[in-house]
């Protein structure tokens, strides 16, 4: 479908529709929002014409009150206020069903970075063979995180998912009613959920979307390119899980919730079997047959509701006997729904999703030090002395000698192997290092097991270096060289088959070191991690800490991916996701079995079909370094300016993320009042940009090194290798998009402040130069312009939103001027981070 046939469609399926059920939405009876549908109009225009006009947010409420209603005290401005922030919220969520909803009807099965499209193409290029090859040892890995970005409670989602099913029927009745619903249905949760229910709010996800989506796929992927010679395995596409697994910087995930989440996870699973078995009784009803499946049933029920034991090993045992049967005695009637229920007991095992371990590698140090004084009545020895000595304990160190922290790490080690004998060695098998720095943060973790009494070939574990700031990253190299050299580790490693996952943080990376920067120093680590694997006869997987936004890695994914040349090790795609990106890239089967199809095909792609566009000439490479350097310097000035966390915290809605009760951990690491750079999580660090409409973070210094060498005469240079190099010409687009969101008009009276003025120029001046900048290097005349459907999504997006920005900013003056009921107007600000960041979707 081309581009302006697709951009119809849209209009078509998307715009009208909206134009339409919303005309519904405006006219029903909400509890206390009565008439808000016809004032609504009236607030967006007074913002459009008012940001045009240079007025201030708090000028354009004020007029909104003045011209459009016949309030008088501050009460009763507030109580309207609200009711705009929850209708506008109802909006986005009508939005967000619509666009879910046409998301069949405007993409192909034959689309580019499809599983027909990449066999159509490697038929005609007799390449299927090469496929073939490289599917037989190629997987792809989501890992679902619980980092607080999805605003809605699971009531809520559920009505989206019963909405988004009306819309494609086109059953006003039903979108009536269950908009009616969603008006008398709270959006806020009334407290913060804990570590548990995020892991729940997810694992829905895996047995509703998951279990079908991912089981179809594989037996789409199976029949498209299996012959008698290939048979697809069963990890090509996994699941990874955080969330009850995830203690970096949450205080509250716990060895007790660990092992609960463990045990949820087994019981989706064998749930999600038990189910899918009763449907395939009802058509393998034969004798012999059916006896077998009963018990199946049978052992399932027990292992789920009493307790009993049950493995993968076990369920393919009697789903075999069945088969022998169904093809001996009832020629092989219904086999392929048998074969279909064995492949996904092969990929989800007893486990459904692995759930890792994650730790900061402060805390470790902190828990090895403790425990070698415990245990050897001294704190002087060297790193080495300690380790050394730790790792021939001659028995189990007792967890409950020691209190807090260290404790629960004892604890959390001590349970693995338990946790690994019910949800099977997949369920857990690695352990994730935060903030990696050098080989003492990897053999820390090395030294756990050793001291909670595990024998060598007892921990069935990887151990996950991440590497997440500059100096991470630029220490990378020299600590998996000494790692691969070190006997104990390389002993481990050979247990382990030679293969060592390597995780790289974006988010942190662009937090600390501006958007180009980080990206290009995780280009450039991927490819000496990649030289020093090869030599050492080691099979690298690289694991990207990727957000929604570009700001966190996130945006064109299946464009950054298919982009990385041969000298990137392209064993295994593996990412993070989280908050609106599974709702929103992963929320339904269409969406998730057309995101993990582009995934994998761009993996593929990679190797099968090879592209110079992909392979970074020497000339290219100096260009980007001189760039990256350029924009780095300039990102620094940045963050080094006196005033940019003041203005983070008295300007933008930084300091309201830990209000919002919509994640169990902390919005800032460490316990200090004074907030530090260094400590700001990614998340609300990006988020506050996006709710300020500046996504600084997604551009900053990347035009200012463009036009560096416009001005030394060598722009073609840059336009060179925006056409020669795909993995450019990414960043480029990605950024664009970052930029798209952005509207600066909101915040045109910060530059007539006192205080902050200067440093909003600063920032001003730097969207300018890029946009322009970028504009003139890719021909386009607007933002987005290759790429119609997205801009238009987001044009509709930030039309719902405008008033509520508008509000936002108005509560955040009243705030900053001292001005009226203080708290209400906090409550304001909290509340409005919820619309915007979920119609932005990937927050920025």
């Amino acid at each position: 479908m081309r581009h302006d046939q697709r951009t119809e469609k849209f209009r078509q399926i998307v715009e009208n529709k909206f134009q339409i059920y919303n005309s519904l939405f405006m006219s029903l009876p909400y509890d206390k929002m009565t008439n808000i549908g016809m004032l609504l109009p009236f607030l967006y225009e007074e913002s459009r014409t008012g940001y045009d006009a240079g007025k201030t947010p708090e000028e354009i409420v004020e007029e909104f009150f003045k011209n459009h209603t016949d309030l008088q005290t501050e009460e009763q401005k507030l109580e309207l206020l609200f009711k705009i922030i929850q209708y506008i919220e109802r909006q986005v969520v009508l939005f967000d069903s619509i666009e879910d909803a046409a998301f069949p009807n405007l993409h192909s099965e034959s689309d580019s970075g499809t599983v027909t499209n990449l066999f159509e193409r490697s038929f005609q290029d007799h390449k299927i063979e090469k496929v073939r090859e490289k599917l037989k040892d190629f997987s792809v890995k989501v890992v679902f995180t619980a980092h607080p970005t999805q605003f809605y409670p699971s009531s809520v989602q559920r009505i989206i998912q019963d909405l988004r099913g009306a819309i494609t029927s086109d059953s006003v009745t039903q979108i009536d009613m269950l908009l009616q619903q969603l008006g008398k249905t709270p959006f806020v949760n009334k407290e913060k959920p804990t570590p548990v229910d995020e892991a729940l709010s997810i694992i829905s996800y895996l047995r509703y979307v998951y279990y079908d989506t991912i089981g179809e796929l594989f037996t789409k992927i199976k029949k498209t390119f299996g012959n008698d010679h290939f048979h697809l395995h069963e990890d090509i596409i996994q699941l990874g899980f955080w969330p009850g697994g995830d203690r970096d910087g949450n205080p509250f995930v716990t060895a007790d919730v660990t092992k609960r989440v463990a045990e949820e996870l087994r019981s989706a699973i064998l749930k999600s079997y038990y189910s899918h078995l009763k449907f395939i009784r009802r058509r393998l009803s034969f004798r012999g047959v059916s006896e077998v499946l009963t018990q199946l049933s049978e052992e399932l029920y027990a292992a789920i509701f009493d307790g009993k034991s049950i493995t993968a090993e076990a369920i393919l045992k009697k789903t075999d006997e069945a088969e022998k049967i169904l093809i001996n005695e009832h020629n092989s009637l219904f086999l392929d729904l048998l074969v279909n229920f064995r492949d996904r007991v092969k990929i989800f095992g007893t486990h459904f999703a692995t759930l890792d371990i994650r730790q900061d590698s402060r805390i470790h140090q902190q828990v090895i030090d403790t425990v070698f004084a415990k245990v050897y009545g001294t704190e002087n020895a060297d790193y080495e002395e300690k380790f050394n000595k730790l790792i021939q304990v001659s028995h189990a160190v007792n967890a409950d000698d020691f209190e807090d922290i260290v404790k629960d790490t004892l604890l959390t080690v001590s349970q693995v192997s338990k946790i690994q004998d019910l949800n099977g060695l997949r369920g857990m098998n690695r352990y994730i290092i935060s903030n990696s720095d050098a080989v003492k943060d990897v053999m820390n973790v090395y030294a756990f097991f050793k001291i909670c009494g595990y024998q060598d070939e007892a921990i069935n574990m990887d151990i996950v270096p991440l590497f997440e700031t500059m100096e991470g990253l630029a220490n990378a190299e020299n600590v998996m060289n000494e790692l691969y050299h070190n006997p104990i580790y390389k002993k481990h490693l050979e247990k382990r088959g030679n293969q060592q996952t390597i995780m790289l943080g974006f988010s942190d990376g662009t937090k600390d070191g501006g958007y180009l920067k980080a990206n290009w120093e995780i280009y450039k680590a991927k490819e000496v991690l990649t030289q020093l694997s090869e030599q050492n006869n080691i099979k690298v997987v690289f694991f990207d800490g990727r957000g929604g936004p570009p700001a966190r890695g996130g945006g064109k994914t299946h464009d950054f991916y298919a982009s990385q040349g041969k000298t990137i090790a392209n064993n295994k795609i593996e990412l993070t996701i989280q908050g609106q990106t599974i709702t929103s890239i992963f929320g339904n089967k269409e969406q998730a079995k057309y995101n993990f199809e582009q995934l994998l095909t761009a993996g593929v792609e990679n190797d099968v079909f090879k592209n110079a566009k992909k392979d970074l000439t020497e000339k290219e490479r100096a260009l980007i370094i001189e760039l990256a350097n350029i924009s780095y310097q300039k990102y620094s000035d940045l963050k080094a300016h006196p005033m940019f966390v003041p203005y983070l915290q008295e300007m933008s809605t930084l300091e309201y993320y830990g209000k919002t009760n919509i994640g169990s951990r902390p919005s800032k690491r460490g316990n200090g009042s004074e907030l530090k750079f260094e400590d700001l999580r990614a998340i609300p660090f990006v988020g506050s940009w996006s709710q300020l409409k500046q996504n600084v973070p997604g551009f900053f210094g990347f035009g200012y090194a463009m036009q560096k060498m416009k001005e030394q005469g060598r722009f073609e240079e840059v336009r060179e290798l925006y056409k020669g190099s795909d993995f450019f010409k990414t960043l480029v687009l990605n950024s664009m998009m970052s930029m798209n969101k952005s509207y600066f008009p909101l915040t045109y009276y910060i530059k007539n402040n006192p205080k902050f003025g200067a440093f909003w120029n600063v920032l001003f001046s730097e969207y300018e130069l890029s946009r322009e900048i970028m504009l003139e290097l890719t021909g386009f005349k607007m933002l987005q312009e290759e790429d119609p459907l997205s801009r238009k999504s987001v044009k509709i997006r930030e039309k719902i939103v405008l008033p509520l920005l508008s509000i936002q900013q108005y509560a955040l003056m009243k705030i900053q001027k001292g001005e009226g009921n203080k708290e209400a107007y906090e409550k304001l600000v909290t509340r409005s981070l919820f619309g915007n960041i979920n119609a932005s979707r990937n927050s920025a």
